[in-house]
């Protein structure tokens, strides 16, 4: 496990996944268990509103035709526009995952009481930053298939814009090799994903004495 730079003896994880995997239903249960969970999407959509710290920054790189009237981000056409140009995505990526990553160890900082602090991170992988600033890294996977199938249902999308997101995202080996521990969420019922999070949540227990 890496040294990690936040302060204090909580253990911090690393929680990660392509779209479609269940990442997110993973860190409701986390969370349920007692876990403080840091939502970096969250983070990242306040940096982008009207009046956000990321919006200057954007507004410099992009012009201001991704800046809504609002004075927020055009996320949907910022969307088409990285998808369809990797240089448009690295360059947006090098102005938000550090002041997400940043704001995330900022709001961890400012809690208190959870034992384990969960940095839900989409593109963990992609950023390059957080396998210094945690302990562990957990991967949620599944198979494309899975991914599109979920995604379709929940969305509406077609399945080629889900191919296009899975296809930007680092692909399910880059992500697993950078994992201390996978959970498998494919061909499972939220119950089988549900004990495969209590056994990861008591595998914790060993990792030191402010873990679980």
């Amino acid at each position: 496990m890496a040294a990690a730079r936040l302060s204090g003896d909580r253990l911090r994880v690393g929680l990660t996944g392509g779209i479609g995997s269940g990442k997110s239903t993973v860190a409701r249960l986390l969370a349920n268990r007692g876990a403080l969970v840091v939502d970096t999407d969250a983070i990242a959509r306040r940096l982008t509103q009207p009046g956000g710290a990321a919006i200057p920054a954007l507004r410099e790189a992009f012009g201001v035709a991704m800046i809504r009237p609002d004075g927020g981000l055009d996320r949907e056409q910022m969307r088409q526009l990285v998808f369809a140009d990797a240089n448009m995505r690295r360059r947006l990526e090098s102005i938000l995952h550090p002041m997400i990553s940043d704001a995330a160890l900022r709001e961890a900082a400012a809690a208190s009481g959870a034992p384990v602090v969960v940095f839900d991170v989409p593109l963990l992988v992609e950023s390059g930053r957080w396998r210094d600033l945690v302990h562990s890294i957990v991967v949620v996977d599944c198979s494309e298939p899975t991914q599109i199938a979920r995604v379709m249902r929940r969305s509406g999308w077609t399945a080629e814009a889900v191919k296009s997101v899975i296809e930007a995202q680092a692909t399910r080996e880059q992500r697993r090799l950078q994992a201390d521990d996978v959970l498998v969420n494919d061909g499972i019922d939220e119950a089988e994903l549900e004990r495969r999070v209590d056994a990861l949540w008591d595998s914790w227990k060993t990792l030191g004495p402010r873990a679980v």
